[in-house]
């Protein structure tokens, strides 16, 4: 099912009412912006939270920050286009976040520490490290799989064997521990 919202006050009801399994929201909308409407709907105190992507223009750091502290499963810029897109609704339907990767890349600069920590690489196999440098240079599982001959359901097992043995919960873990230590370092 499909449903479409004129305003951020119809889509707030039409979630509730329809439930569905993935809702897109803008940051601008008349009534409630799409961030109210993703704390309303998937916020720390929604006890049925639904899965909110949030997609738009604006790639300003507090609105990312509010969004995913608010219970978003993705924040795309609108230029990202329809494959990511679909890819964000489905790591959404998995449980997983999508962002944008130019917003990821950038946000993981910003948490760099000048000094990294050491990094017991030897949990990771030589291809896991290689999906690891792949992830934090902000690829995409279709760009993983392309650049390494893999298909993307394997670069997807990759990620999921990687979360595990780093102990993160996705692929920006992933990203933030494979800057945090060295093992790739971003291009400045």
């Amino acid at each position: 099912m499909v449903a479409e919202a004129a305003d951020g006050n119809s889509a707030l009801s039409q979630a509730r009412a329809l439930t569905p399994d993935v809702v897109l929201a803008d940051i601008r909308m008349p009534g409630i912006d799409g961030l109210e409407l993703t704390r309303r709907l998937a916020g720390p105190e929604v006890a049925d939270k639904l899965r909110v992507v949030v997609v738009t223009t604006f790639d300003l750091d507090e609105y990312v920050y509010s969004a995913l502290r608010d219970g978003a499963c993705g924040y795309l810029l609108k230029r990202s286009g329809p494959t990511l897109l679909v890819e964000a609704i489905r790591a959404a339907m998995t449980g997983d976040t999508l962002i944008s990767p130019q917003i990821t890349v950038r946000l993981l600069r910003e948490m760099m520490r000048p000094e990294p920590k050491s990094a017991d690489t030897s949990v990771l196999s030589e291809r896991e490290l290689e999906v690891v440098a792949l992830v934090a240079q902000g690829l995409t599982n279709a760009e993983i799989a392309e650049k390494l001959f893999i298909s993307a359901g394997t670069a997807k097992n990759h990620l999921a064997n990687v979360q595990a043995k780093l102990g993160v919960g996705n692929r920006v873990g992933i990203a933030a521990w494979a800057w945090e230590t060295g093992v790739h370092r971003p291009h400045r």
